[in-house]
């Protein structure tokens, strides 16, 4: 059996801070849920396997970023988050882009992956590895989207905030060419990490 890690205490602390905080008087409450509970379900999934499979500590880092980023998302909606209003305002930008920079983020992703594929005995290094963690990444984010259209298709008009497209008719190509960009940028920054 695993030992628990104190830093991984750390860093499931600091996601249920934020999870309890973004539940907070959310802008919109529809949308916090649907961007915050597929979310906390992976978190939950991540404490009720750590006696099975203890990732390391920069893949708990690397979940904890992609869970603050989606819950700091749902509490303000993509479209408005302040720092990316902010920079919208300064650089004259015709939209808030937090949910493309979360997009981007989501390349991170294939550091867990990776770990978990070679650490089962799944998949060894090389090139077929990083075709699998780039399509990976690239399937994942086309799933997100089209969860974003058939929750729009349900829920209807209210659902506008979840989806963000803020009148961009390319807004779902530009979220998945941005996670499979954010895949390859990682893959150049942790080529060298052994698992």
């Amino acid at each position: 059996m695993n030992k628990t890690k104190p830093s991984h205490l750390i860093l499931l602390f600091i996601n249920i801070s934020f999870l309890i905080w973004s539940g907070i008087n959310p802008t919109e409450r529809l949308t916090w849920l649907l961007e915050v509970g597929p979310t906390t379900i992976v978190l939950l999934v991540l404490v009720f396997t750590y006696r099975k499979f203890q990732f390391s500590t920069l893949s708990y880092f690397i979940f904890s970023i992609l869970i603050i980023l989606t819950y700091i998302g749902g509490h303000f909606t993509y479209d408005d988050v302040p720092l990316f209003e902010w920079i919208k305002d300064m650089m004259h930008l015709k939209r808030n882009h937090y949910d493309r920079f979360g997009h981007l983020f989501k390349g991170l992703f294939i550091v867990p992956i990776k770990e978990l594929l070679i650490r089962k005995g799944w998949i060894r290094e090389g090139v077929l590895l990083n075709i699998m963690l780039a399509s990976f990444v690239l399937s994942l984010a086309a799933l997100y989207e089209l969860a974003e259209w058939i929750s729009a298709m349900i829920v209807g008009e209210s659902a506008r905030d979840f989806l963000g497209t803020q009148g961009d008719v390319w807004d779902s190509q530009w979220d998945m060419a941005l996670a499979l960009l954010g895949a390859y940028i990682t893959m150049l920054i942790f080529r060298k990490k052994k698992v």
